[in-house]
């Protein structure tokens, strides 16, 4: 085991013991978020950013009552923007990096005696070999250790790694492009991207002056509703060295419009309709402006977001390859605005809940920023078809994809030379006319659909339970939309599997 490894495993220990201080999983990552924060600051001689009565030390050394009384105002102090001395004087502007990850902050701690352990654990830790293996990677582990366990339920947010790692190879993101993730979650695919070019520009060394630095400040923009799950991102971000353009916000209303142009894209939105069949707020929008399916409307963004000549690589749940009305309109905007070139139907069960049913698509905007005859024909690649039956006992890992990669070729356009393996295989091509003909439909299989050969596999009780309510929320999100459709008499309202972001 790692250094990392095993920091992540003590770590997450830690929230064990918390549980009879009524704190849930998903919380103990934000509460752990703070206080490794300021530890992270301590190791990377970066406490120059927060003011020094409220740096690690001054949390670590006290005991009992007082600790935990000094954590909280500390808390409320340092998400303060306006925050005034005893004399009633504002106080020296703070970070904007602390001021965003101490938003609102307040702990769910109520025990000293946890914070006590949690605080000792904290410089107990190996830090050195953990700064060798790298911070971000640490806490990425965390954050996947989070999502993959069932009772945190915070698996719907995390995207799995080899499924991030995937795109990002075949995407190719460069050095100097603008890349962006509208429904950013934790940052993956963000990290992944920065990872990438940062790896094959020989760690930024021997780059112009001021060129890494337009890299890690300007060229990525994300976006994030949900305000614990921005926090964490930030956290992200930060200790992989990135200081991108990371927004709190709903990039489904007019601030979404605003956000820059993109040369990549990457994104897994979420899924399932907006709450109280609310409607996208963007005057921009035409083909979905009238639909609270939020999958719909990320797509709308993603293409309308994309410069000319940009790609992407998104994840959409099954309904927008076949829903009818609003969902059949998008497609066709998107084969007339871009080059659809290649979907790939995922299996069910790698987002820890059995029963989403997920797909890849890979498309480039036109180069002369038209709006239409873009796609050509349409390359599906099966990966959904027997496959395994994956969960706890069978994670997905990255050689899952190695013969997709290699049937997608080494063009991140896709116009590497291809082979259509026919009907026995898992590669097919289908020409734009194939497709008008099945009434823009894109939801394309010919292979048995090993789905329910995969649940009838499976032998985890967590995963057996997580297949149990994936199909009761899948059922769930049905009669909300059939509600919707009754009251709003939209007949184009289907709605989404779980969400997966």
């Amino acid at each position: 085991m790692s250094a990392t490894q095993d920091t992540v495993a003590k770590l997450w220990n830690l929230c064990h013991v918390l549980r009879d201080d009524g704190v849930t999983y998903s919380e103990y990552v934000t509460e752990l978020t703070y206080l490794l924060f300021l530890k992270m600051m301590e190791e990377t001689d970066q406490e120059n950013r927060l003011p020094a009565e409220y740096r690690w030390a001054t949390v670590a050394t006290r005991e009992g009552l007082a600790q935990l009384t000094h954590y909280k105002h500390l808390l409320t102090s340092l998400g303060d923007p306006e925050e005034k001395d005893a004399d009633g004087k504002p106080k020296p502007p703070k970070d904007p990096l602390v001021l965003a990850i101490f938003e609102n902050a307040q702990t769910r701690l109520r025990k000293p005696a946890n914070l006590k352990s949690l605080t000792t654990a904290i410089n107990d830790l190996d830090w050195f070999d953990a700064r060798e293996e790298g911070l971000g990677d640490l806490y990425e582990g965390l954050l996947q250790k989070n999502a993959e366990d069932k009772k945190s339920g915070a698996g719907q947010y995390f995207t799995p790694r080899p499924l991030i790692d995937c795109l990002v190879r075949l995407t190719r993101p460069r050095l100097g492009e603008r890349i962006q993730d509208p429904a950013a979650g934790t940052g993956g695919f963000i990290v992944a991207a920065h990872r990438k070019i940062y790896q094959a520009n020989n760690q930024f060394f021997g780059l112009a002056e001021g060129e890494a630095q337009r890299q890690i400040r300007d060229c990525y923009t994300l976006a994030e509703l949900v305000p614990d799950t921005h926090r964490l991102c930030l956290m992200n971000l930060m200790l992989h060295g990135i200081e991108g353009n990371a927004q709190a916000m709903d990039t489904l209303t007019d601030e979404g419009a605003s956000l820059p142009k993109a040369d990549l894209i990457l994104s897994n939105p979420p899924f399932g309709t907006k709450k109280g069949g609310g409607r996208p707020q963007r005057g921009d929008f035409s083909t979905t402006a009238n639909t609270s399916n939020k999958q719909l409307a990320f797509v709308e963004h993603i293409i309308r977001g994309l410069a000319p000549g940009g790609r992407a690589a998104v994840v959409v749940p099954d309904n927008v390859l076949f829903e009818d009305g609003t969902g059949r309109a998008l497609r066709q905007m998107l084969m007339n605005w871009c080059d659809l070139h290649t979907i790939l139907r995922l299996p069910t069960g790698i987002f820890y809940a059995h029963g989403v049913k997920t797909n890849v698509i890979f498309f480039t905007r036109n180069a002369d920023g038209g709006q239409k005859d873009g796609t050509g024909a349409v390359w599906v690649y099966d990966m959904r078809a027997g496959a395994p039956s994956y969960g706890k006992t069978r994670p997905l890992r990255a050689e899952d994809f190695s013969d997709f990669e290699a049937a997608f070729g080494d063009d991140p356009l896709g116009h590497a030379e291809r082979t259509d393996q026919g009907e026995e295989g898992r590669f097919r091509r289908f020409t734009r006319e194939d497709i008008a003909a099945r009434g823009d439909n894109l939801d394309i299989s010919w292979l048995r659909d090993g789905e329910e050969e995969a649940e009838d596999g499976l032998t985890d009780p967590d995963d057996i339970t997580a297949a149990i309510l994936g199909h009761l929320r899948e059922a769930t999100r049905e009669i909300e939309a059939l509600v919707l459709e009754l009251e709003g008499g939209e007949e184009e309202e289907v709605p989404a599997s779980v969400a997966a972001e």
